[in-house]
């Protein structure tokens, strides 16, 4: 873990790197763009060949993606404790959603043309449910659960097999509670490559949502276009920002929780007292030895890890809003006061007694949600981005006709004359 106060002399230059921008790496960019190529020209062939390559897994056309039995199998080995808790989080999840979207409307302008939205779900979403350590199966919820809340017919899951061509249990149960219509068994670049563009075997999507390492986050930034995405979702991370009535047990608590997540996850601590920034440590030390993934904690508090004193409580909330995290959990004796002011984050946990974990698994808002600086530009994942936006225009002649001269004066000004012309011909006899 990194410590540093302000009066050390590193302070400043560690301050000024936490304003993050998520630029692509070199290495990832061109390897993705490399997938990409590969999944476009090759198809089905490419997806088969790199879940070889990378999930150790033989796949064809018959095992691509999950079978009847398989999610019938599923349902019988998900114990009734899961069922329960897929039940009550896939409620929230629904009343958060129906809250959020976006509802159709209509008005008069000034000249008395009748202006209006309509909003209608997307035909075919792809959602992404990352592999690897853990059956994320959270994701599966509050991913394809906003798709089914907003009326999207067909849901696609994506999520890597094991090698055996097995998908886990639990995740399969979720994935279809959730309202997914099919469930294809790959991963990675490739997966995002083949929703994208399409293959043989894979109908091309829509959009695409959900979480991935950053091999996944590069492949949804270069189909922009060719598909449309959520966000850019990367891997785990939490800034905790307290003044001196933060309780030192929960906030590590709290730190090990986002740092149990492995790999790339960024777990920052930051506060004005150097107290609690003590007592922090100490129960981060002491807490750790309890936990049953030691060796992925590890190198997320070695790597990925900092905990910093800040002169005054408003440098902190500057801080949080440079650093723009995925998580910020704010501990304050004044909410009112700073709550207003955390401006980037994308999501915010409100006091001691608001764990992360609870809007991991069961809130109802998405944790879908941008990482790497992202909050800056993008909001988390929510129902209305699973609706297609159109806008509707209707005239009658009475409106044509107090449009009229102002249509011929832009029509003027830039010199399309066919312009002007197709409106004042609805006015002639």
């Amino acid at each position: 873990m990194k410590i540093i106060t302000y009066q050390d002399s590193s302070y400043a230059s560690f301050v000024k790197k936490l304003n993050r921008r998520a630029f692509p790496e070199h290495g990832v960019r061109e390897l993705v763009s490399d997938i990409i190529s590969e999944v476009a020209t090759k198809g089905d062939e490419a997806v088969f060949t790199f879940a070889k390559r990378f999930d150790g897994v033989e796949l064809t056309r018959k095992n691509l993606f999950v079978t009847e039995a398989e999610f019938e199998r599923a349902a019988r080995e998900v114990t009734a404790a899961t069922k329960d808790a897929v039940k009550r989080s896939l409620a929230n999840i629904r009343s958060f959603a129906k809250r959020s979207m976006r509802k159709d409307w209509s008005a008069k302008n000034a000249e008395g043309a009748l202006v209006g939205e309509r909003f209608t779900p997307f035909n075919r979403v792809g959602v992404y449910v990352p592999g690897g350590k853990a059956p994320l199966v959270s994701t599966a919820l509050m991913t394809a659960g906003f798709a089914q809340a907003a009326g999207v017919p067909e849901i696609v899951g994506a999520t890597p097999s094991g090698p055996d061509g097995s998908v886990n249990s639990a995740l399969l149960y979720a994935l279809q509670a959730a309202g997914a219509t099919e469930v294809v068994k790959i991963g990675g670049a490739q997966a995002i490559a083949a929703l994208a563009i399409g293959t043989k075997s894979i109908r091309p999507v829509d959009k695409i949502v959900g979480p991935g390492n950053r091999f996944v986050v590069e492949a949804k930034r270069q189909l922009i276009g060719a598909v449309s995405i959520d966000l850019l979702p990367g891997p785990s991370e939490i800034l905790i920002l307290s003044d001196k009535t933060g309780n030192p047990h929960y906030i590590a608590a709290d730190l090990l929780a986002q740092a149990e997540h492995g790999g790339d996850s960024i777990v920052g601590f930051v506060t004005d007292s150097k107290a609690l920034l003590g007592k922090v440590t100490k129960a981060i030390d002491a807490q750790l030895p309890t936990l049953s993934r030691p060796d992925y904690i590890k190198q997320v508090l070695k790597n990925g890890t900092f905990l910093l004193q800040v002169k005054s409580f408003a440098d902190g909330v500057a801080i949080a809003n440079d650093f723009a995290a995925e998580h910020v959990s704010l501990i304050t004796a004044d909410e009112e006061q700073w709550l207003p002011q955390i401006t980037t984050a994308g999501a915010i946990y409100v006091g001691n007694d608001s764990p992360v974990a609870v809007g991991d698994f069961l809130a109802g808002p998405s944790h879908t949600l941008p990482t790497g600086g992202g909050g800056r530009s993008f909001s988390g994942l929510r129902a209305d981005q699973f609706q297609r936006r159109t806008s509707i225009v209707r005239l009658d002649k009475e409106s044509v006709r107090k449009s009229l001269p102002v249509i011929e004066e832009f029509a003027r000004i830039e010199g399309l004359d066919a312009h002007g012309r197709s409106t004042a011909i609805r006015l002639e006899k």
